[in-house]
This record gives C-alpha cells, structure tokens and sequence, in this order.
C-alpha cells in the first residue's frame, strides 16, 4: 500500500463560509416563498430553498482540521482515497471516512495495551476528555513512548532473568500503519515482546567464559549487564525489522531494568559475593608477598639483622598472618633474646 498525501485541499474556510451563506439564503427563501404562496407565487423558490435547507449540511461533513504532528487517513466507498500529514483546514469529499482502527486503543507509560471497556471507568471532567481523545480518528505522527512491562526471560546459561525495555517509536507511513496490519499499536507491542526474548537468549546476565553473543564462532565478552548499550541497539534493529511493514519507526530502544529473577536472586547474590571475596583476597594476598619480599630486601641491604633460613620462615609467616588477618594484630613484644 503507498501512501497518497493530500496537500492541495486547504479549502476549508472558504467552503464553510460560502456554505453557511447559502444556507442563510435558502432559509431566507423558505420563509420569504412561504409568504408568497398564498398568492400563487414563490412555489419554486420555497421548494428549492427547502431543498437546500434539508441537504445544504452534507458540505460540512467534508471540513477536516488537522493539528500539528497528525494524521487523517481517508477512504471513500472502501477505496483508500489519500492521508493528510500537513496541518491546516481542508475540504474533502464529504462522503470520505477517516480510518484509524487504533483508536480505541491505548499505550500508555505502564506499557500495557489498555482494553477499550476501560474507558468506560474514567470519570469527571478529566475523564471524559481522556476518552474523546482517545477515539479520535486522527493518528499521531510524534514520538511515543511504549514502555512494556517486565518479562522473564532465561539468559543463554538458562537463568530466569526480568528485564523491561522503554522504546520511542512513531508513524512515518499511515496507509501502511492503517491498512497493513489489523492494529498498529497492538502489533507493536507484540514485536517488541518477541523481539526482546530473541535478542535476551544470546546473552549471559553477566560475563560468562566460551560464550559468543555474536554469532562469529569467537567467545566474547558480551553481556546483559555490561554490553546494555549494545544489547539495546539490537533489539531495536530486531523490533525495526519487524515492524517496517506498519510504516512504524523505532527511534531507540532502552533497557528500563534488568535483574535476576526472584527465585535465584538470592543465590546468585551469594554467588556474587563469593567472587568478590575471592578477588579482594587474592589482592590483599599479593600485596602482602610483596610488602615481605621489600622488608627482606631492605633488612639484607641495610645487614640490620643476619637471618638463617629458619627464622627467615618464621618472619615470612608471621608478616602474612598480619597482613593477611581479618582483624588488627595484637603485638606481641619479646623482651628476651631471639634465639
């Protein structure tokens, strides 16, 4: 389907003011042929200006305002006539129809594609205005937010995880947005679901070894909680890909959140925290060989004190056990000799 756009129809004040002309005059000719009947005279003028008083409205039918960033999509007798993407006033065939099968439905920044009977909830004033708006046959060509709500995933090492994504979007083709899909908003939704779960199964949560995320045969270093950058530009090529038939584009993708699942958040914690523990000893154990290493060279260097190789072990262990230690040491002062 190729979109038509009609630009050349900015007649709309001009029609509606010569139409409610006329129709001033025709009702000035139902009552000015009237008087005149009795007489035998003005049959004509009164059934003519009765005529047009009766239909004269069907003009106002094809007056179309259209707003800055929307859309009218126009069929006449089930042919698509052409869309209108400029604002201003316009004056099309009255018997076109504006189409927008969305505009029942709703995406908010929940991110759930709202049911159209809860429109039937709102109230007040707010509510009501709400509710027009939303069943309006104009389509909106801005930038909108589709915030999906949170899905659970497994990662490619099998772990549950709930990962959400926000993705700006907007319409760039409306004959394919109307006529192409059954609902464009709802098949967005779907896209952007299934293309999330595609791309969340090539990634660990974190860095895992002999895993590749890219497809080339080489382990990498990829991520869901490292690379969130990269991860969040393929699935906004996977969700564009998806949805170019709808005449949508996706302007970025984000990811919202990002977490273990709740049934192994606990234990991947621990897991987490082990390995931090282990990295922070092996750098208290390295940093405690070389402050022994240094003391055994500056006591050699400066011949402070002769030590066999025995004693030089019973130094090497006692300096590690300080230095190595959980707890501050408590000194331990020898007042006798060393030997």
């Amino acid at each position: 389907m190729e979109e038509r756009i009609l630009s050349g129809k900015k007649n709309g004040m001009p029609v509606l003011l010569l139409t409610l002309a006329l129709y001033i005059a025709a009702v000035a000719g139902v009552i000015f042929g009237a008087m005149r009947i009795d007489g035998g005279r003005g049959p004509l003028l009164f059934i003519v200006s009765m005529a047009y008083v009766t239909l004269g409205w069907i003009p106002l039918c094809g007056l179309k305002v259209v707003g800055p960033q929307e859309a009218l999509v126009l069929t006449l007798f089930g042919k698509y006539y052409g869309s209108i993407k400029e604002n201003g006033f316009y004056f099309v065939n009255p018997f076109c129809t504006a189409v927008n099968p969305a505009a029942e439905t709703r995406l908010n920044q929940s991110g759930d594609v709202d049911n159209p009977s809860k429109k039937n909830q709102l109230t007040g004033q707010n509510g009501a205005q709400t509710a027009a708006q939303h069943s309006s046959k104009k389509i909106s060509l801005k930038a909108m937010t589709l915030n999906n709500s949170r899905q659970k995933i497994n990662d490619c090492l099998g772990n549950p995880v709930e990962i959400g994504i926000a993705v700006i979007w907007r319409v760039v083709d409306t004959a394919r947005a109307v006529f192409n899909v059954d609902n464009y908003k709802e098949f967005l939704s779907l896209q952007c679901d299934s293309a999330l779960r595609n791309v969340v199964r090539l990634y660990p949560y974190d860095v895992a070894p002999n895993v590749d995320t890219t497809g080339d045969g080489v382990a990498d270093d990829g991520s869901l909680r490292g690379s969130s950058e990269l991860v969040a530009e393929r699935i906004r090529n996977e969700i564009q890909s998806k949805v170019a038939m709808a005449g949508i584009e996706v302007v970025e993708a984000r990811i919202t959140y990002l977490a273990y699942a709740p049934e192994i958040a606990a234990v991947m914690l621990q897991r987490q925290q082990a390995s931090a523990i282990i990295d922070a000893r092996k750098m208290i154990v390295d940093g405690a060989v070389g402050r022994v290493e240094m003391a055994l060279e500056r006591l050699n260097e400066n011949q402070v004190v002769t030590l066999d190789e025995e004693r030089k072990a019973a130094m090497v262990s006692n300096l590690l056990v300080v230095l190595c230690g959980n707890h501050d040491a408590q000194p331990v002062v020898n007042s006798g000799s060393l030997y």
